[in-house]
């Protein structure tokens, strides 16, 4: 397994950064802050595209930065939207939980001076490529950050799936679904399927069945060098293969479905004062104390 931490290096501008500024205006929420934010993001930033409906192509404008009003599925659709042209991201919780925009607000008129200040730091974090193939014949391809996901769908039948590492057959889950995760997806819907929490930073994927049939399957950690396949004999109809919540595509019997580390990463500009584990202990609630009565 991988252990080394991605690269790491210092958010600078030879002046107030040309930003572009992206977030989910269909939530009325969303739309009042951003109307409330601009004048503050404004000051400290040249701001070259505004845009709440996530319409523009971000590669036509140059940015060197990119600030996401929303919560984690805003920044998904930024980090689709932006493609192979990843750019660092800012993100601002207008949302709830916020695992990567851990942002509040409030704390916008400390942040913005110390970015614009070369005080702020870019962790580039794993993604991947995913492909859908039939055959010699690739259906469907898609860059991600979070996780592929095969799901058993309608008639919701367990599957029976291979699971490939660099060509070599692991094993076969008996499950209702197998999710192949990033560190930066180990938060989300890996760890509801009792998953590990990788730290983001991490250079290694994550293998989590989803409702195993026999005791003995158990998340597997591998490096992110690996090549994974995922191949399912007998699906159900309903049964898709699913990359950071978008359907891919519908699975037929001997369709594989590929995941290898992409070269693009995703770039998330961390800001003094937030770290990794105090993110987890906010927001999972993550405590080994036990309280009174319990």
């Amino acid at each position: 397994m991988a252990t080394s931490s991605s690269a790491v290096r210092k958010f600078t501008a030879p002046g107030p950064p040309r930003t572009i500024v992206l977030g989910s205006g269909e939530r009325p929420l969303v739309a009042a802050a951003a109307s409330e934010l601009r004048s503050q993001i404004e000051s400290h930033c040249q701001i070259v595209a505004w845009d709440l409906t996530f319409a523009i192509d971000p590669a036509d404008y140059d940015a060197e930065l990119v600030i996401v009003l929303g919560g984690d599925g805003s920044i998904l659709r930024a980090v689709r939207k932006l493609g192979e042209h990843q750019r660092p991201i800012l993100g601002i919780n207008l949302g709830r939980l916020g695992f990567l925009a851990d942002l509040r607000p409030a704390e916008l008129p400390v942040v913005l001076p110390a970015l614009t200040a070369g005080q702020t730091r870019i962790v580039d974090h794993l993604m991947f490529h995913c492909e859908h193939r039939r055959g010699e014949r690739v259906l469907a391809h898609s860059l991600g950050l979070n996780e592929v996901v095969v799901h058993a769908g309608p008639p919701f039948a367990m599957l029976e799936v291979d699971f490939y590492v660099d060509a070599e057959l692991v094993t076969t889950y008996s499950c209702d679904g197998l999710i192949v995760s990033t560190p930066v997806g180990s938060t989300a819907h890996s760890l509801s399927a009792g998953g590990p929490i990788l730290r983001k930073d991490l250079q290694a994927f994550v293998v989590s069945p989803i409702s195993p049939h026999t005791l003995t399957n158990r998340p597997v950690v591998d490096a992110a060098e690996r090549c994974f396949e995922l191949v399912v004999n007998q699906p159900n109809p309903g049964t898709d293969v699913v990359v950071d919540g978008q359907v891919l595509g519908n699975l037929q019997a001997g369709d594989r479905v590929s995941i290898w580390r992409a070269s693009t990463t995703f770039q998330l500009i961390e800001v003094p004062g937030h770290s990794y584990y105090k993110t987890l202990r906010e927001k999972l609630g993550w405590s080994g104390q036990l309280h009174p009565g319990s």
